[in-house]
């Protein structure tokens, strides 16, 4: 039985002389409860990382658990992207029977105390724990775990309004709430041209149609907390929805409400971040799918 642990850099590796290497990582982070394999993965910092790079980490996820065997994977992330990584790997891991573990820092290793050392031996637990074989993707901070559908940072890893998944105590997994159901699998390679805008009062439209004219194949509006968009976005996105090109609307306020924006061709992202959307539009745009695939995609997440 075996552990991978993918190491990207970031916060938890951050020390006076540079950045410590996965295996240093996994030194300070004390005995593993199973073998582990390390693999270092040159990424940018997670306030920039590129699609390019979470499908990279989504799709080794998946290779680990599906096709090497591997017991659990552990992903070491920067924090301000990890919810967006966490989730795009749950969405592509599909039904695959393994735990996949996704944990950071707050504070770097040159700080007096800091958090790395231990979140990585608790996700390292969590990962080779039975409880979290095929749950899906799962972020691991302090001995919280959080389902990497309900995950949000907000400063600290929160679920809300969704329960938390569970706690790693006395390196054992405890689930005080059932997992999320898997979503669909999807064959073929995820879109990774989808833009993400902030909707606001009196948004021209023209901000809709100039990010599809360069090349976006969809759109996430992020809208009010009842999912509703300014109406001069209307003609915009039946424009674009006739064109085969899909505009999912998401809540602020992560609520499931979509307004008149429906009626428009405007598919509800449901209790789903913008940001997170987003990750799901790429996915259900695989293998050149429009409006009618991400439709079924997002009613069966």
């Amino acid at each position: 039985m075996t552990l991978l642990l993918i190491a990207t850099g970031d916060t938890i590796a951050h020390r006076a002389s540079g950045v410590a290497s996965g295996r240093e990582l996994l030194e300070l982070a004390g005995p593993p409860p199973q073998r582990v394999v390390v693999e270092d993965v040159l990424a940018e910092p997670s306030w920039d990382t590129s699609v390019s790079t979470q499908l990279a980490l989504a799709r080794r996820v998946r290779k680990a658990i599906a096709e090497d065997e591997f017991t659990g994977v552990v992903v070491t992330h920067g924090v301000d992207t990890l919810e967006e990584t966490a989730f795009l790997a749950d969405l592509l891991a599909g039904r695959a029977a393994g735990g996949i573990v996704f944990t950071g820092a707050m504070r770097p290793l040159s700080h007096a105390q800091p958090d790395g050392p231990v979140n990585l031996a608790t996700a390292l637990a969590a990962a080779a724990d039975p409880a979290l074989a095929g749950a899906g993707a799962v972020v691991c901070l302090g001995s919280e775990l959080h389902a990497a559908h309900h995950v949000t940072f907000t400063g600290a890893f929160t679920s809300v309004p969704h329960p938390m998944l569970g706690r790693v105590l006395d390196g054992r997994v405890r689930l005080t709430a059932m997992p999320p159901p898997r979503p669909p699998v999807v064959n073929g390679e995820p879109e990774t041209d989808v833009a993400l805008l902030k909707t606001y009062p009196n948004m021209p439209p023209s901000l809709l149609t100039t990010v599809t004219d360069l090349g976006a194949r969809g759109v996430v509006l992020e809208g009010t907390g009842a999912g509703n968009v300014p109406v001069e976005l209307f003609g915009a996105i039946m424009e674009l929805s006739s064109m085969d090109i899909p505009v999912v609307v998401a809540s602020r306020a992560h609520t499931p409400g979509i307004g008149m924006a429906e009626r428009m061709g405007a598919i509800s992202a449901g209790v789903l971040s913008a940001q997170k959307a987003r990750m799901a539009l790429m996915v259900a745009l695989g293998n050149g799918g429009g409006v009618k695939a991400a439709t079924r995609y997002f009613g069966a997440l």
